[in-house]
């Protein structure tokens, strides 16, 4: 009998410790590890981890010995997809009778990358009112312009520095008037502030997270940091662009925490990942999104192979109050 109380415990003992084992990778946010590589940059694909866990406690059931760890990482993967589950089943919301719609558009050309002419075409197709083009330099953004045959859209790049060749653009639609343009807080790869005009009291931010590469973590939560000076603000915000972040990684949450949403997940559409597109969709990640802040309606989102680039190019309606 005691061998046996032993041998249980000792079987208690072993399957907790590999819970944590795998809750480490999956959650390093629980233990104060999810800004430090490589967990910062596997978080990002969480909802594939949670389901490749589940098919390792399936496989584990198998063996008597290991039946107890396997109850507990189950339990762990159901946990986790109670969590992320609400991004795929969230419905739209309907939009308030006194509220007009927005189109936003975001695609990351890839520094030139991307086909000019498939990124023009989708514009015709959609006539979003702002256009943001991450890792687009000035001649970039002015042959994409150049083939919106009759459509008017101004143009406007932020490059940093000359020591930084990523540069963001916008491409901003005539149908809002007389705008006004500019940079505000200080990013790593620029970004641009669109005012005024019929947008009333909106303001619409065309935005590049830096990427939490192994060596440039700082870089990315400080980029984030200044995302949620805008999330808190009081004017009604949209930003649009490449996050280099996902949902799961707890910066980003922080960020958004204030009185950000985030279209895709509201709409059900949270599981579409935009990044890499060399990988099956199944193996992509979510990191190009557009914000919105309270009380702006997330009404629809789609997104978009484009040639040559390496992200999907995303675009979305969104029903601003009519008095903002």
């Amino acid at each position: 009998m005691d061998n046996e109380k032993a041998w249980f415990v000792r079987r208690i003992v072993l399957s907790v410790l590999f819970l944590v084992l795998v809750a480490v990778p999956l959650y390093p946010e629980l233990f104060g590890l999810d800004e430090l590589p490589p967990f910062t940059q596997l978080v990002a694909f969480r909802p594939q981890g949670l389901v490749l866990v589940f098919a390792l406690a399936l496989l584990m059931l198998i063996r008597k010995g290991w039946r107890i760890a396997a109850g507990l990482v189950v339990l762990l993967v159901l946990t986790g997809a109670g969590l992320t589950l609400p991004r795929l089943t969230n419905d739209p919301q309907p939009p308030l009778s006194d509220t007009r719609e927005l189109t936003i558009m975001v695609a990351n050309v890839l520094g030139g990358g991307a086909n000019a002419g498939a990124v023009a075409e989708l514009i015709r197709q959609r006539k979003p009112d702002l256009v943001s083009l991450p890792e687009a330099q000035v001649d970039v953004r002015e042959e994409i312009r150049a083939q919106l045959q009759g459509l008017q859209y101004a143009g406007y790049t932020d490059q940093p520095t000359s020591a930084v060749e990523s540069a963001t653009s916008v491409l901003v639609s005539s149908t809002l008037g007389a705008v006004q343009v500019k940079r505000d807080l200080p990013t790593e790869f620029g970004h641009l502030l669109v005012t005024g005009g019929s947008l009333g009291e909106v303001r619409l931010i065309a935005y590049h997270g830096f990427p939490p590469l192994p060596d440039a973590v700082p870089a990315w939560k400080h980029d984030l940091q200044q995302l949620r000076r805008w999330c808190a603000a009081d004017p009604p915000t949209v930003i649009a662009g490449d996050f280099n972040a996902t949902l799961d990684h707890s910066d980003f949450r922080w960020a958004m925490a204030s009185n950000c949403q985030s279209v895709a997940p509201e709409v059900g559409r949270g599981f579409v990942g935009t990044w890499p597109t060399d990988q099956p969709p199944l193996l992509r990640t979510q990191i190009d999104h557009v914000l919105a802040t309270r009380p702006i309606v997330p009404g629809s989102f789609a997104a978009y192979e484009v040639e040559g680039t390496d992200h999907l190019a995303v675009v979305v309606r969104i029903a601003v109050p009519k008095g903002s």
